[in-house]
């Protein structure tokens, strides 16, 4: 707990978290949610090609993909440790938030397979392994899970 207080006090995040100015928890907060959405909507732009919509694209066509999401991934470190960090007593035990990063872990996990699949020789192919697929729904379900839970993080932690 002691890591959690001495978080909780550096003045940046005493800042994020007192502070009236806009450019303080509401511009963070925006950020964050904006990073996602690029994170996120990058990964589901796979995930449906490798389910099967658009199968006429190539997917060497989806190497943007990578970084984009490594952008949005980057943003919302950032982010989410400044948005932790006024929190960091509260969200540090709290379950909800602790499920939140098993499932980002684990849907970011489940683009490293992807990547070498879209980087490889073949990946001008139009078809895709099994495996593939159940990689992207393992995707889509985990981003689901992480923002609903983060979602939630607003109702289930004081």
């Amino acid at each position: 707990m002691g890591v959690l207080l001495w978080l909780e006090s550096i003045p940046l995040a005493v800042w994020v978290h007192e502070s009236p100015s806009v450019w303080a928890q509401p511009t963070v907060l925006t950020l964050h949610t904006m990073g996602m959405a690029v994170l996120v909507g990058a990964s589901w732009m796979l995930d449906l090609r490798l389910l099967g919509i658009i199968r006429n694209v190539p997917l060497s066509a989806f190497r943007w993909v990578f970084r984009t999401v490594a952008i949005g991934l980057v943003v919302n470190i950032a982010t989410g440790v400044l948005l932790f960090a006024q929190r960091a007593t509260s969200l540090g035990t709290a379950m909800p938030f602790l499920i939140k990063m098993g499932l980002v872990i684990a849907s970011i996990a489940t683009l490293v397979p992807l990547r070498s699949l879209v980087f490889s020789a073949d990946a001008d192919r139009r078809e895709v392994s099994s495996s593939a697929r159940l990689l992207a729904i393992a995707s889509i379900l985990a981003w689901s899970g992480a923002i609903t839970a983060g979602r939630l993080l607003a109702y289930l932690v004081p």
